[in-house]
């Protein structure tokens, strides 16, 4: 099926191949107002190939922590709200990163620790106090 322009549309089943996403997560995007179809091919809904696109980055801005209503508020921002929303979203990235790095060295050391137990070795305890919310002066473990 083409539209008024040319472009061939593409149904649900083709849209869900190109991008691995299942058809009913592409009916609930569009329920949300992330993914619009062009009208439907009997009882199958057709879109755009910019489709493919815009589910990739739904994609995209999920594995970047950005929830569903949290993209589709960024979607409609005016421009001069985008960047100074992304610049927050980078310092939470940040601190992800580093977190997952000091998770990682924990692991590195637990497999190179000699202790019997790994509760009997002062540097994984102390890591895993440093995840501890810090505690106010008059609190004692």
């Amino acid at each position: 099926m083409d539209t008024a322009a040319g472009a061939r549309l593409l149904d649900i089943a083709e849209v869900a191949e190109a991008t691995g996403v299942a058809p009913s997560a592409l009916r609930y995007y569009e329920r949300l107002g992330l993914l619009a179809s062009e009208g439907r091919n009997g009882l199958r809904r057709t879109y755009l190939p910019e489709a493919v696109d815009r589910v990739a980055l739904i994609l995209a801005a999920r594995a970047s922590g950005f929830s569903l209503a949290e993209l589709k508020e960024l979607l409609e921002a005016a421009p001069g709200e985008v960047r100074p929303y992304l610049h927050g979203r980078i310092e939470v990235l940040d601190r992800r990163i580093e977190a997952m790095r000091e998770a990682r060295a924990r692991i590195s050391h637990a497999l190179n620790c000699e202790h019997p137990s790994l509760l009997d070795c002062p540097t994984f305890r102390a890591g895993l106090r440093d995840l501890l919310p810090e505690q106010s002066a008059g609190e004692t473990a």
